[in-house]
């Protein structure tokens, strides 16, 4: 299936690493323009180097933390003026502080309100004067299956990454008859770096070791393992392409079958 992806230009947050870079890449390979961005200057700078090798694809790098609120602006400006517009927009950030209920303070749940809700409001917000300009805009959030089924000891993404499901599905209602469609998927344990954290924190706590809590995490899945992020990717990939033009304000599983329920 040609997903009509050459040369169309995409930001991706958060993708020096793990589901965002996957994500990234997957874009590439189809004939994207991609801008990543993270944090950690070196970081960026391989995973543009690496996109470039594999893809022979223009790529940029921005490095900059999105969760700030003066950042999100300079990331839409700097893919603008290096491709001269937008077409695909890919909010995606790390995770919150883990934790219980009473183990955190008011400032882990603000820092988690900035990261996983206010982030996806501020790159949205700035993006859509130039999405508008776009024959075939796309905007996806990435967030959680723990908004669906709460994941123990992960509060504040439970609640929080809600908000971002509630603010996607709006938009989708709200931007439709623009032509702007509005997705999010909810990605299920895939193993990254931000897992591997997880994992070894339980390990830590149920005295076991890493190998172990990833086994028994992997068991909840009818594949008895976990996501690969190009697994991910490629779900992504399509969603935001034209390809899937009438699809909007869908929240979708990519979790082998973890979710349970049956809505």
């Amino acid at each position: 299936m040609d997903l009509r992806l050459k040369d169309k230009i995409a930001l991706v947050t958060g993708s020096s690493k793990g589901l965002g870079y996957a994500t990234a890449l997957g874009l590439a390979k189809e004939g994207c323009k991609v801008a990543v961005n993270g944090r950690d200057e070196e970081r960026v700078k391989q995973a543009v180097e690496k996109i470039k090798k594999e893809t022979n694809t223009q790529v940029i790098g921005l490095v900059g933390d999105a969760s700030l609120p003066d950042i999100p602006i300079t990331l839409i400006q700097q893919t603008v003026e290096a491709f001269g517009g937008l077409d695909i927009l890919i909010t995606n950030t790390g995770g919150p502080k883990p934790g219980s209920f009473e183990s955190l303070d008011d400032a882990d749940w603000q820092k988690g309100v900035d990261l996983c809700l206010l982030t996806h409001v501020r790159l949205i917000k700035l993006a859509l004067p130039h999405l508008r300009r776009s024959a075939a805009p796309s905007i996806l959030t990435i967030t959680s299956l723990s908004v669906k089924q709460p994941i123990q000891n992960l509060v504040i993404s439970n609640s929080v990454r809600a908000g971002t499901v509630g603010l996607t599905k709006s938009l989708a209602l709200e931007l439709g008859k623009e032509g702007i469609r509005v997705n999010s998927i909810l990605p299920g344990w895939t193993e990254t770096e931000r897992v591997t954290e997880l994992m070894t924190a339980r390990a830590t706590a149920n005295n076991s070791t890493v190998e172990e809590e990833a086994r028994r995490q992997a068991a909840e899945s009818p594949f008895g393992r976990m996501g690969q992020p190009e697994e991910f990717a490629n779900a992504a990939v399509f969603l935001v392409s034209p390809a899937a033009s009438y699809i909007t304000g869908v929240m979708l599983n990519v979790d082998g079958g973890m979710y349970k329920g049956t809505l």
